[in-house]
């Protein structure tokens, strides 16, 4: 009988493993060839507090890694011209290897979001948003891909998870997660179902799934009866519980022992969503200097 610690898939450990076993080493071998490091770059309107600590986080895990890290701190009543006046000067920046601008911006700026993001060199953009890395994912052309799916197919690919053949299903179709995630797994040979908010008879589907993938925003609404025995379950919900508990989206504990293996919230996608940060920075390095 499987222990249940045996199939949890720790994303704080894995990346710890990167950064100790590969991350540091290809930093070092890059200071080697080129004299310099890769040096994240970023950009964060306002003063919220969330923000803040995931702009930290990603700082310090680049600097773990032995890269350097700039955050520019924009006002919270900055207009348009100004957050992407900054995009613009740090894509002709060539100290700078990856922009990130952290989201949601403030509520005046957040329709332009798109336009943001859209103004970040395909090269320099390390979460993989960019109108021109999104087609590249949808023609599996060289590119940086969006950080939480690239972090839940490397994850899956550590622990020797096969994910050719699978039966996948997605719940949930947003742009960071969903719609990304279901094209990677089509490029690793799966069978991709993506259901919603408006999908009929959603615990039949997902009872169908080897892996089941949820991504919706909604605590704990995975029970043991929507998962197939055996099922790999990726949790990257990040919600509070009425007990101010975080949770994910996968009630846990009971849906554990039916399981195979099975992401925890907190220590699971979120580690490798920043990890993949790091990577993407790296990875954007050797696309800005592959001629040299």
């Amino acid at each position: 009988m499987t222990d249940n610690n045996d199939k949890i898939l720790s994303g704080k450990e894995f990346s710890d493993y990167l950064i100790e076993n590969e991350f540091t080493k290809k930093v070092k071998e890059i200071k080697e060839k080129y004299g310099r490091v890769p040096k994240l770059g970023t950009i964060l309107v306002g003063n919220d507090p969330a923000s803040k600590v995931y702009v930290a986080n990603k700082g310090k895990l680049a600097e773990r890694a032995g890269m350097d890290h700039e955050n520019l701190l924009l006002p919270e009543d900055s207009t348009l011209q100004e957050v992407l006046e900054a995009v613009e000067s740090w894509n002709r920046d060539p100290e700078i290897t990856g922009i990130l601008v952290q989201l949601p911006l403030p509520k005046h700026l957040r329709k332009y979001e798109t336009m943001v993001i859209d103004k970040i060199s395909y090269f320099k953009d390390v979460d993989g948003l960019t109108k021109e890395n999104i087609a590249r994912l949808y023609r599996n052309d060289i590119g940086l891909r969006p950080c939480t799916p690239k972090g839940i197919i490397r994850l899956l690919k550590f622990h020797n998870i096969e994910i050719e053949g699978k039966n996948a299903v997605i719940m949930g179709r947003s742009q960071l997660v969903g719609r990304p995630l279901g094209l990677m797994l089509l490029h690793e040979n799966a069978t991709v179902t993506t259901v919603h908010s408006r999908t009929r008879n959603l615990p039949e589907i997902t009872r169908r799934a080897d892996l089941l993938v949820a991504a919706i925003g909604r605590a704990e609404f995975v029970k043991s009866d929507m998962v197939k025995d055996g099922a790999i379950v990726i949790d990257v919900g990040i919600n509070r519980n009425e007990e101010g508990k975080l949770v994910g989206d996968v009630a846990f504990e009971e849906v554990l022992p039916k399981v195979s293996h099975i992401t925890p919230v907190p220590g699971g996608v979120g580690p490798m969503t920043v990890a993949m940060v790091v990577n993407n920075t790296i990875e954007a390095f050797f696309l800005q200097n592959k001629n040299e």
